[in-house]
């Protein structure tokens, strides 16, 4: 028999807003596919606004904090969490993470905070304002958290040896990944027009993704290349400039943000992941699973685990140098040009799989509720 609604646990998820990157598909995909018999989802965002608003089905209960910035939506996320009292809160971006533990003082004693850090936190803190106030609040927080999720083997091992939080707190999550839903979205495969190789990248326009080091790679390429770049961020100005300054405009395409990316990834001969640093890029999955080989840089998370378990051939692990030759440059003119009038057979491995990723993340949700160690 099943429980009544008000006999479910209280979940409640947290992000900033509706914005298009992998952190929020991760978190809204995880809350999606929430055991609705054990658990009651809620949804508290900063700013109900950005391109994934849709995703949440009717039956979260969604809240609004009113504030664009963490500061201002904090206060707000305290009364919010005091008022509806949810057993568990879940986050995932690694502000967000701090700002939790930071405060939990203030919050009710029985919460439970889980965390995923979408990052790898060696090539992201470097990167930031204040590297090394933030390794001292990973250090000084981060084991304050009931329960940790982590996309690979590296941040793990970081979380453990570098930060000190229990390996008991610690769970392996890969990114879960709609398979079906997003081969049926790729169903008519989409290819820019013309002959050459049809490559694929998408991603916020941020330094961390690197786009600039890929397009300073055309140059080297075949004329008749051509590669699509999806994404809205405040590298735009700067990317499209480098554009005009390297006579790359018709080679190279700015997008927007779209729904229809799987039909891209599906219709090219590559996806594309040039960063610098990352935690696991969701386009990465999604290209495979789109049938769609990928070719990215090692500082691209846990890209060389999932090289391990994918088909031959699907993944490429290739240095990308702004000094100078690389091998990422070498794996782009090694691809073969493809006409498909059908999405190529998935290359995704079974465990990033929605069902089964969100059957880890139920289970180890329902053992912390019930104050056990998940493994």
């Amino acid at each position: 028999m099943l429980e009544t609604p008000n006999a479910r646990t209280k979940v409640l998820f947290i992000l900033p807003n509706f914005a298009g990157g992998g952190a929020e598909r991760v978190a809204l995909t995880l809350l999606e596919h929430l055991d609705r018999r054990a658990f009651a989802p809620q949804l508290a965002v900063f700013d109900a606004t950005g391109p994934l608003r849709d995703l949440p089905t009717p039956d979260v209960s969604l809240y609004d904090l009113g504030g664009r910035r963490l500061r201002t939506a904090l206060p707000a996320l305290v009364r919010l969490i005091w008022r509806e009292r949810p057993a568990v809160v879940f986050a995932t971006q690694g502000y967000v993470n701090l700002a939790l533990l930071a405060v939990r003082p203030l919050l009710p004693r029985s919460l439970k905070i889980a965390l995923r850090e979408s990052n790898t936190p060696s090539q992201q803190l470097p990167e930031g304002r204040y590297p090394r106030l933030m390794a001292w609040a990973y250090r000084t927080l981060y084991p304050r958290a009931d329960l940790l999720f982590c996309q690979h083997r590296q941040t793990e091992r970081e979380l453990r040896e570098r930060f000190a939080v229990a390996a008991a707190k610690i769970a392996t999550l890969p990114n879960p990944v709609p398979v079906a839903r997003l081969r049926e979205a790729a169903a008519t495969p989409q290819r820019f027009p013309g002959p050459g190789l049809r490559f694929v990248a998408a991603g916020r326009l941020h330094r961390q993704k690197g786009f600039d080091q890929l397009i300073g790679l055309f140059p080297q390429l075949p004329p008749s290349s051509h590669v699509a770049i999806y994404g809205e961020g405040s590298e735009r100005a700067r990317l499209a400039a480098l554009l005009d300054e390297l006579g790359l405009g018709e080679r190279v395409i700015l997008a927007p943000f779209t729904k229809t990316l799987p039909a891209a990834l599906a219709g090219a001969d590559a996806c594309l992941i040039p960063s610098r640093w990352e935690g696991l890029p969701n386009v990465a999955l999604e290209a495979l699973a789109c049938g769609t080989p990928v070719i990215a840089t090692p500082d691209a998370g846990g890209i060389a685990e999932l090289a391990e378990t994918a088909p031959p051939g699907a993944v490429t692990v290739a240095a990308l140098s702004e000094a100078g030759a690389c091998d990422f440059l070498d794996a782009m003119r090694c691809c073969t040009a493809r006409q498909l009038t059908t999405p190529a057979a998935s290359l995704l491995p079974e465990r990033y799989e929605v069902d089964k990723v969100s059957g880890q993340f139920n289970t180890c949700l329902r053992r912390l509720t019930e104050a056990a160690a998940c493994p």
